[in-house]
């Protein structure tokens, strides 16, 4: 097409808005008017065509009329639509929060009062004030989840812009998708902290009804993360690291979204970042919901603020799904772990940065600036890395989430099929752990029941419990035992022995033989009892069992004596209220108060004689009565001083018990002695020697077993002459002489008992 014929004076009058539309013709370069008249001039001298220009509306953006030039950030900071707000934040009180609202409206009371009045309370406000700060403290250091969730919601916590213009030098915020979109959901820009540029990436909530509509609530688009994507690649590109701020209920999931494809744009996020060649840190400043927040959260590092949460639903949602209402939220939070402190143990967040006490809310900029030391502490552990380091280190990090570990290669055709996971294989020592665990805590539990039935005195004690509790340990012990002969190959021989027991004690004859072969193999199972590896299960329950029996014996008897005393006292009740022995009390009370007697020494012959009848009497009674009941009686002296001795001194049944266990131990003692391998020989041959000598030996080999003999006694001797053997023999040697000789007084030494077991101490000391 050949170019038409201009005038210069035609191009003259035009303007760059007839350039601008032109080109948008097609007609690169072309003014319409010119074009017009090139075109119909020769047909119509007098046809014209006109053109309005659109009235831009004037506003300060983005530069005011007046540029400040020592403004904080420079010239680019009027870049930014996000200013301060003209009127300060309503304040908003949280339910939890009502305690403290009523505190502070005292202390504006008494203020008011004393600015009326001209009186002094500063000690009441400054009480006032300390009680506030404490219930503060309190309130704050106890946040239940539902709780943080709350103050994570608050209407006037601080926004991403907020943190940002409070924690860069220099700010610049980038708009658009590239596509025709600009989310203000979603806010991106450049930034530097402290000389190094960062690409901040974030949602963006409003301040106010009128912001949050504007932002959409802080519920991002398609547009919005296919913007952070945009911003993302020229990070990637120019190297610059990425930090980013979730603060989002969640994705924007309206009809349309879904439309525009929302679950694309959050997928290829989420691809992306875990393939980007730049260190990532995400703050959750706020409430992090569902993968509207992953989608800027796939990071190298994420941080929490202290009231933040992060969850894949919202407890509302949660306790709406599971329990079919909306009030058991607290429940659906608490279960949920979606808190800081339970992320954190999770693996999922790395760190927790602190609040001011009240939330973020109450002091932004100190919030900012914890904010800043922690994103500039992370990066710069990032920093040290490099880029196979970096992608590793941010491949682990979502490889560890929850504390489990996945990738272990799988059967195809399984994983083909879609079968179930099959159980875990539980060894066999694993299960007696859990089983002795389960059956510790049946125990403690039974034993706590026993402890609080005998502090409160009560007569229901957990016998029934008891008896449950002592046959469940009766059949797991033999089922320890049972292990054990497996374990030790002794199942055969066992079997065995048990055939032929019950052979014998069906014809009536157990020979010598078959106890022999039961001997030793009990003495072989003893020996190698300790080294199965079932011995520190049995030696517990075995434990627990004599415990329990013992206790169950001595709850018996308990409850024995406590029926014997009601007995007793009953019994003892009828006899005091037998009408002679009544008469009798109540004769001698008035001849007493008669003759003015008011102590004993005022008595007389004749009635401490009528007195000394009736306590005969009444003696006499209570002793048949005692008698009645099948009680052993012995003759008590009256006397305080030999009573108080007596009760002083051992009885001989304790002292009985003591030396049968001392000759127990000294038996046990020589026993270890003998199956010693030194001990062992000799005795082998003192046996070879006289066996060889016969009956009639000659002067040598008499002599040789003599000293043989003489060297077998003094092994014995060192064996049982250890010092606590030693002193538990004086002992008992003392408390004889002290009981022998107590009973000497009041027996008139006649000491049968004494001498018997003063002969066992001797004759055991002759064996040693």
């Amino acid at each position: 097409m050949a170019s038409l014929p201009h005038p210069s004076t035609a191009l003259s009058s035009t303007s760059a808005s007839d350039f601008l539309r032109s080109s948008c013709n097609g007609v690169s370069g072309v003014p319409l008017k010119a074009l017009g008249r090139a075109q119909l001039g020769a047909r119509r001298a007098d046809f014209t065509v006109a053109a309005n220009i659109m009235k831009w509306k004037k506003h300060d953006y983005p530069w005011p009329n007046e540029i400040d030039p020592d403004v904080k950030g420079g010239y680019l900071s009027y870049l930014s639509h996000f200013k301060p707000l003209k009127e300060k934040p309503k304040p908003v009180t949280l339910g939890f929060e009502k305690p403290l609202r009523d505190l502070e409206r005292k202390i504006i009371d008494v203020r008011k009062m004393a600015d009326e009045t001209g009186l002094d309370f500063s000690d009441q406000i400054i009480s006032l004030e300390t009680k506030y700060q404490q219930a503060l403290k309190d309130l704050y250091t106890h946040v239940t989840p539902i709780q943080r969730l709350s103050i994570a919601r608050h209407p006037n916590r601080p926004t991403f812009l907020d943190h940002v213009l409070n924690i860069t030098d220099k700010w610049v915020e980038l708009h658009g998708d590239r596509a025709g979109y600009d989310d203000p959901a979603i806010v991106t820009g450049i930034g530097s902290i402290d000389g190094r540029s960062y690409m901040f990436i974030g949602h963006q909530k409003g301040r106010n009804t009128k912001e949050n509509i504007a932002r959409n609530f802080g519920m991002p688009t398609p547009h919005g993360y296919r913007k952070a994507l945009r911003m993302m690649y020229y990070a990637d590109h120019h190297q610059l690291p990425i930090i980013t701020f979730i603060d989002t209920p969640g994705a924007f999931a309206d009809l349309k979204s879904e439309e525009l494809g929302q679950g694309e744009a959050i997928a290829h996020n989420l691809r992306t970042m875990y393939g980007l060649k730049v260190p990532i840190v995400t703050v959750v400043m706020g409430e992090g919901g569902s993968g509207g927040a992953l989608a800027i959260g796939c990071a190298n590092k994420l941080l929490m603020l202290e009231n933040a949460v992060f969850f894949v639903a919202s407890p509302e949602a949660c306790a709406a799904i599971l329990w079919k209402s909306s009030k058991a939220a607290p429940k659906a939070a608490e279960k949920l772990k979606i808190t800081a402190t339970e992320l954190c143990k999770l693996k999922i967040a790395d760190g927790i940065i602190p609040e001011p006490l009240g939330g973020a809310h109450t002091d932004a900029k100190w919030t900012s600036q914890q904010i800043k030391m922690a994103v500039v502490g992370a990066m710069n552990e990032l920093f040290e890395m490099d880029t196979p380091q970096l992608l590793k280190h941010r491949m682990l990090k979502f490889r560890s989430l929850g504390g489990f570990e996945e990738g272990i290669a799988q059967d195809p055709v399984k994983k083909a099929n879609m079968k179930k996971k099959e159980e875990p294989i539980i060894e066999k020592e694993e299960i007696s752990t859990t089983s002795d665990l389960k059956l510790a805590d049946e125990i403690g539990k039974l034993k706590q029941q026993i402890l609080e039935a005998k502090e409160t005195s009560s007569s229901n004690h957990p016998d029934l419990a008891l008896d449950e509790m002592i046959q469940k340990l009766k059949k797991e012990v033999d089922h320890e035992f049972a292990e054990a002969i497996k374990s030790m190959g002794l199942q055969n021989k066992f079997e065995m022995l048990r055939k032929e027991v019950t052979k014998a004690r069906t014809l009536g004859d157990v020979d010598l033989g078959l106890k022999d072969k039961i001997d030793k193999v009990k003495e072989e199972f003893n020996q190698g009892l300790s080294e199965v590896p079932n011995f520190s299960s049995l030696s517990y329950k075995r434990d627990m069992l004599k415990e329990l029996t013992k206790a169950k014996k001595l709850s018996e008897q308990e409850e024995k004596a406590v029926s014997l005393k009601l007995e007793i006292n009953k019994r003892l009740k009828d006899v005091m209220d037998q009408s002679d022995i009544k008469q009798k009390i109540e004769m001698l009370r008035s001849e007493m108060s008669n003759g003015g007697v008011s102590t004993e020494g005022d008595l007389d012959i004749e009635l401490k004689e009528k007195i000394s009848k009736v306590k005969k009497l009444i003696g006499s009674e209570l002793v048949n009565v005692l008698k009645s009941l099948q009680l052993d009686l012995r003759n008590i002296t009256s006397r305080q001083e030999s009573t108080s001795n007596l009760s002083a001194e051992p009885s001989f049944n304790d002292i009985k018990i003591r030396v049968d266990e001392l000759n127990k131990e000294i038996a046990e003692k020589i026993k270890d002695s003998i199956n010693s391998s030194d001990l062992k020989n000799k005795i082998e041959l003192l046996k070879i020697e006289v066996a060889r000598v016969g009956r009639s030996p000659d002067p040598e080999s008499k002599n040789k077993i003599e000293e043989l003999k003489q060297q077998i006694k003094e092994n014995l001797v060192d064996a049982v002459s250890i010092p606590a053997l030693v002193d538990k023999h004086k002992q008992l040697k003392n408390e004889i002489a002290r009981a022998t000789g107590s009973l000497a007084e009041d027996e008139g030494d006649s000491r049968p008992e004494a001498t018997r077991l003063e002969i066992n101490v001797g004759t055991t000391r002759g064996r040693a």
